[in-house]
């Protein structure tokens, strides 16, 4: 669901001033990408990027790249508009709709070259774990939405769920693990806010790195 939040004078200020530019409402339909984008360039979907400040440093680092950013919040909508403008990024467009949906109705099958799911809701409590994100039927449509030698890279501070991660992308036969195990970060990841956060705290970090066949 659309969530809102509290929203800062430059996010309010991002939302109306670039948000007609670089945010897409959903459709039921693909739209076209490189119309959108005014180029053919391979792309890249991030999933629910909280305050957008990985999604920047990813765009800014991948010129050569498309991102495509879903969230379902204002605030973190409008932060990252506002990043969007302070950097200068062309290569973002954000959807702000569900993922799940976003990637049946919006995303065409091995049109991706990389999906980031970055720090998703644990739901650490036994009783939410159906409510997780990664789930066998949603990482079936990640997996069918990513080009062959396309990337799906997860990560999070919460090992139990790492633990769940590891278990449901080895069980997808489109996917293959890039590590044994865990991953270390690779390199195109940067830290996140939500991550440092973490690490002052004393969190761990898992990183999983899969590739479709």
């Amino acid at each position: 669901m659309l969530r809102g939040g509290r929203l800062g004078p430059g996010q309010q200020r991002a939302l109306v001033d670039l948000g007609p530019r670089f945010v897409l409402p959903w459709q039921a339909t693909w739209p076209d990408w490189d119309a959108v984008f005014g180029r053919a360039a391979p792309r890249i979907l991030e999933v629910g990027f909280g305050m957008g400040d990985a999604t920047a440093a990813v765009a800014a680092a991948l010129p050569d790249h498309d991102l495509i950013g879903v969230e379902v919040h204002e605030a973190g909508v409008g932060a990252l508009l506002k990043l969007i403008g302070e950097r200068g990024l062309a290569n973002v467009r954000i959807v702000r709709h569900d993922a799940v949906e976003v990637l049946r109705t919006m995303v065409a099958p091995a049109s991706l070259a990389g999906i980031h799911v970055w720090f998703p809701d644990p739901w650490p409590k036994k009783r939410h774990h159906k409510r997780r994100l990664l789930q066998p039927a949603f990482v079936a449509e990640l997996a069918r939405r990513l080009a062959s030698g396309g990337y799906l890279h997860c990560a999070t501070d919460w090992q139990p769920y790492a633990e769940q991660m590891l278990d449901v992308l080895a069980g997808e036969p489109l996917l293959v693990n890039r590590a044994a195990g865990c991953s270390a970060r690779p390199p195109w990841r940067p830290l996140t806010r939500f991550e440092q956060r973490g690490l002052k705290l004393g969190h761990g970090v898992w990183d999983l790195v899969f590739e479709r066949r």
